[in-house]
């Protein structure tokens, strides 16, 4: 008997009226397309760099030991959690103490619980037992940008990280030249598409060596494929998400529906166009009713395999890229 319920309705049957079993269904798809040696494990050596996880003010498919563990048992070599009100770095060394032989890390959000685009709060972060604090995000759901998407007006209030006149503002010089100092990975958030373009041309004009551009096609920034280019030309990593492809109509959450979908042949089609070399893949998952990061990771490798992607360039974008960017030997 089913016992956890939502709603009236049990797990399963929520899944199945929303449509997330159909992303199973198109994984069982995509692994009967593949090699077998390749579909029996493809999460051997990965990273996914983009995962929430519990304790957190939303709730959560994992927490972190969970995700951890699971990571571990499937042969990844790790992950990065984020959390979008507070450091995660602080988790990420506990659970190596708890559960060796996985790598595990994290950062901090730049949101107003933190204090916005906050240099004393990132140099604390930086300053954490363990070394684990490898990521500065910008602002995500406090961001300018995300509040006005989702409010459907120009002026809902949030933080942005550019002026009038386009040039970033003071404070994240301030936060770029730690990022410089300490050699972590500056990251994006869910500003728009022109602070992106500003914090990375910035970025660059500080010295930072590791910039990543969070879910790159996804809302509410949806970077075009030149403003992807534009952004590898400054030395950036582009970031893909498998949640981007849960999105939409189809979407298993309701707060979901409202975001960008974007299909696995578009995805496939961005990473041709850019260069694997220049792309990191991840799950961003975490979320309660979606599929946990782990099994959301395996779904998305083997579909953008189904569509083109070779062995070589997933490795590029699991594997080597990843590692560059956390400052580990590559495998």
């Amino acid at each position: 008997m089913e016992k956890e319920k939502k709603d009236g309705m049990s797990r399963r049957g929520f899944l199945k009226a929303a449509g997330v079993l159909g992303a199973v269904a198109f994984a069982k798809n995509a692994t009967a397309q593949m090699p077998t040696l390749v579909a029996a494990n493809p999460l051997v050596g990965t990273i996914d760099m983009h995962v929430h996880a519990g304790p957190d003010t939303a709730s959560r498919a994992v927490n972190d030991f969970e995700l951890a563990q699971k990571a571990k048992e499937l042969g990844m070599r790790g992950v990065v959690t984020k959390n979008h009100e507070f450091i995660t770095n602080d988790r990420a060394y506990l659970v190596r103490q708890m559960i060796p032989g996985i790598e595990v890390f994290g950062g901090i959000t730049l949101n107003e619980s933190v204090g916005g685009i906050n240099p004393e709060a990132v140099d604390l972060m930086l300053k954490f037992t363990g070394g684990c604090g490898k990521i500065v995000w910008l602002p995500t759901h406090g961001s300018a940008n995300h509040k006005s998407f989702f409010a459907k007006k120009a002026d809902a209030g949030g933080i942005r990280v550019i002026d009038a006149s386009g040039n970033v503002v003071p404070e994240l010089r301030k936060v770029l030249k730690l990022i410089t100092k300490a050699d972590v990975i500056f990251a994006t958030g869910h500003v728009s598409s022109k602070e992106v373009l500003a914090s990375v041309k910035a970025a660059k004009e500080e010295g930072v060596r590791k910039v990543l551009v969070t879910h790159a096609m996804q809302s509410p920034g949806e970077l075009s494929i030149d403003d992807l280019k534009r952004c590898v030309e400054s030395g950036a990593f582009i970031e893909h998400c498998y949640l981007t492809y849960l999105m939409g109509p189809q979407a298993a959450l309701g707060w979901m529906k409202g975001w960008k979908h974007i299909s696995i042949e578009e995805f496939a089609k961005a990473i041709k166009e850019v260069g694997a070399e220049h792309c990191v893949i991840a799950t961003d998952l975490g979320q309660y009713m979606n599929p946990i990061p782990a099994d959301g990771m395996k779904e998305f490798i083997l579909g953008l395999m189904s569509k083109g992607i070779t062995q070589e360039q997933i490795n590029w974008m699991a594997k080597k890229n990843p590692a560059r960017l956390l400052g580990l030997e590559p495998m």
